[in-house]
Order: structure tokens, then C-alpha cells, then sequence
């Protein structure tokens, strides 16, 4: 009897570990599927960088990228909400990085550049936006994206630079290609710098940036979506994350070389994120105090 006593606790025991073990999963993969990719955060980096000029000491500026509009829970009625959250932000221009379109992802759909653009007017009509292309702009016709864009009024800096004054400072905008798609010009692009102005540089793919020249002083890029699943994320030591990580995020030092990675907005292949929700990144750039 006390046998069956037993036997019987520890299938009962069993039974609950079972379908607590199921409620957990059936949580995540909701959370993970439905909840999470239709979240948008606003979330605050403040980067002192050695080669920021004191007049642009305290910049901000809006990050967004990997929008792939489209994508599960992220159509352009999100691309909406991103707009009005970035119209209302105090920073003095958006930057995006890429992938505006998706080239599939189960469950999404293709949204033409050109709707997209148009839905982005209301924001180039108050605020400054420059941009580059990322890798699914090119899959999809990276000259129909850029023209959409540009339409919309979004400067386009693919291999190319461009000045911009915000009030008393004076900055450089350096686009660079896409690594994977975009063939990065580097040395054209930072020909066009014609004076000692602080330099930040636009592309897609972090892991260009060992080639990028010590005169930046940031470079800003996408295309990782902070892995997307990092069910424990972490804000990193700036030193400690490697190029090449998937789940490379925020702010990365790599050899003296300053990076910024944007999580990202959208979803590609697996229309799924837990622990990185979609992100609008504002960063408050500072210069770094002069040297004793």
C-alpha cells in the first residue's frame, strides 16, 4: 500500500512538472511570437567619444533600423507608431541604417518601398533624416529603395558624405555601402570630408568596421537585430562583445574604434523576439574631457 502510495505522488509530481514545463513554453513561444515584436521601446545611450568636438557636446540623435516593414506584427500601421514616437522625440535627426523592406520571413509580406516611403513623409517634413541601404534593400532593387526614399525626403549617403549643422555644431555624415551587398567605396566616401568637423559614419553590417578610418569618431550600424532571441540580455561592457556576434547590440569599443548597434525594429527568417524588443535607439553623443 505505502508503495502505491508513492507511486502514485511521484506520477502525480511528474504530471505537474509536465505541464508546467509545457505553460512555460506555451508563455515564451506567445511572448516570443505575438507580444514582444509588436512592443517598441525608447531607450537612452549616452556615448563620450574622444574625437567629438566640444560645440556638438550633447547631441541626440534618433537611431532606427532593420524597419523591414512587413514582417509579423510589424506593418505599416507599426511604421506609424515609429513615426509619431520619433516625431515627438527631442533629437535633432534620425539615422537609419537599412533593411527597410524584408526579401521573406514566414508569415510576412513584401511592402513596396514606395508605400513605405510615403508613410515616412510625415517625418523628413520635421525632422532631418539621412539613411543607406542595407542587404534586403539590395535583394529587393536597392535603386528602387533609394529612389522611394529619396522621394520621401530622406538623404540617401550611400558612398557618400554629407555636412549637417544642428544648431552651433558642425558635423560630418559618412554613408558607407552595405559589406555584404552594397560595395562599400570607404575611401570615396571620406574623400568628401573637407574639414576637421567630427565624423560619423552610416552603414548596414557592423563587421566593416576594422576598415573604417580612425577619423570617425562613431559609427552606427544594424543588421544583427541584437540576435533577436537573447533571453537574457545585458547591457555589455563597451569592450567585451566581439565582432561577429550575432548577438552583437549597443554600444561595442573594438581596438579604439567606437560602434553603435541598433537592435532594430522589424524581424527577418524567424518572425520571432525574446528579450530584444524593437528599438528606438536615442543616443546623446558627448565629447570626451581634455586631457590633463
Amino acid at each position: 500500500m505505502k508503495w502505491w502510495t508513492k507511486t502514485r505522488a511521484r506520477r502525480k509530481g511528474l504530471q505537474w512538472a509536465v505541464r508546467f514545463f509545457a505553460l512555460t513554453w506555451l508563455f515564451v513561444l506567445v511572448w516570443g511570437f505575438v507580444i514582444e515584436p509588436g512592443r517598441l521601446v525608447e531607450r537612452d545611450h549616452t556615448l563620450t567619444l574622444p574625437n567629438w568636438s566640444q560645440a556638438c557636446n550633447a547631441l541626440r540623435v534618433d537611431v532606427i533600423t532593420d524597419t523591414h516593414t512587413g514582417s509579423p506584427r510589424n506593418g505599416v500601421d507599426n511604421l506609424d507608431r515609429v513615426v509619431q514616437r520619433l516625431i515627438a522625440s527631442d533629437s535633432q535627426a534620425v539615422l537609419m541604417t537599412g533593411d527597410y523592406v524584408i526579401l521573406s520571413v514566414f508569415l510576412g509580406t513584401f511592402i513596396a518601398p514606395e508605400v513605405i516611403a510615403e508613410h515616412l513623409k510625415p517625418l523628413t517634413a520635421r525632422k532631418p533624416v539621412y539613411a543607406v541601404l542595407g542587404n534586403h534593400d539590395w535583394w529587393k532593387d536597392g535603386d528602387r529603395v533609394r529612389r522611394a526614399l529619396q522621394s520621401a525626403g530622406v538623404v540617401m549617403l550611400d558612398n557618400r558624405a554629407q555636412a549637417a549643422t544642428f544648431g552651433g555644431c558642425r558635423v560630418w555624415l559618412v554613408g558607407i555601402g552595405d559589406l555584404l551587398e552594397g560595395k562599400p567605396e570607404i575611401a570615396k566616401a571620406f574623400s568628401m570630408v573637407t574639414d576637421a568637423a567630427p565624423v560619423v559614419v552610416l552603414t548596414h553590417e557592423p563587421d566593416l568596421l576594422p576598415r573604417i578610418p580612425a577619423r570617425a569618431a562613431l559609427t552606427i550600424a544594424g543588421h544583427t537585430h541584437g540576435g533577436q532571441i537573447d533571453p537574457w540580455p545585458h547591457r555589455p561592457d563597451p569592450a567585451t562583445f566581439v565582432l561577429g556576434s550575432p548577438r552583437l547590440k549597443w554600444h561595442i569599443l573594438d581596438r579604439g574604434r567606437h560602434l553603435f548597434v541598433s537592435p532594430g525594429i522589424g524581424t527577418s527568417i524567424l518572425p520571432m523576439r525574446l528579450g530584444v524588443p524593437p528599438e528606438i535607439s536615442r543616443l546623446t553623443l558627448r565629447a570626451a574631457p581634455p586631457k590633463p
